[in-house]
């Protein structure tokens, strides 16, 4: 095991531990009554180590929300090579959400509700697609930074989520989320 990768590990941990925080008392005070001192203190660092990791409390609310992209490209990665594209990010995509719980479906309700929240995670998003972009690239052998198919399929990819999720929270209970993924990517692919 190299120290980098311990390294990187903690790091992300400690990211994670300071969004799970920071999600949670928002929960519990709303997000007026959050302040970043709280977060820190709740998971165990001190305020300048949240400033190390998240500008913002808005943004650790969302920093698990972002941390998405980066989960659906290491799915991606791990799918066979000789896969189609669609198909692989389509596994890619279910497996790294899975079902959420009641308390995934009440951040993304908290999420759509808070107008600041909202735009942090309009910004992950962005940051999202850019992982996403890069992983396609690697995947078909195109540039990232030049070709324009990577970009547009990880847009197309956040498109298909946003749109199955909003419709999944509208929908009658009995449809599972992957269900409803699935039926979206098969109506981009038509």
């Amino acid at each position: 095991m190299s120290t980098e990768g311990l390294r990187e590990r903690k790091k992300a941990a400690t990211r994670a531990a300071l969004s799970a925080a920071a999600l949670r008392l928002t929960m519990e005070r709303g997000l007026d009554r959050l302040r970043v001192e709280d977060i820190a203190a709740e998971a165990g660092v001190s305020p300048r180590t949240f400033n190390n990791y998240f500008s913002r409390k808005e943004e650790a609310v969302v920093g698990n929300a972002a941390a998405q992209a980066d989960r659906i490209a290491a799915v991606l990665r791990a799918r066979p090579r000789d896969e189609p594209l669609w198909e692989s990010l389509r596994h890619a995509v279910i497996e790294a959400y899975g079902e959420p719980d009641r308390e995934a479906v009440a951040t993304v309700r908290l999420i759509k509700e808070e107008l600041s929240l909202r735009a942090e995670f309009v910004k992950a998003d962005l940051l999202g697609q850019r992982v996403l972009a890069r992983e396609i690239a690697v995947r078909t052998g195109a540039d990232a930074g030049r070709d324009l198919h990577p970009r547009l399929a990880a847009a197309t990819v956040v498109a298909v989520v946003h749109t199955a999720l909003d419709h999944w929270l509208d929908s009658p209970s009995g449809t599972t989320f992957a269900g409803t993924l699935s039926a979206a990517f098969d109506l981009v692919t038509l």
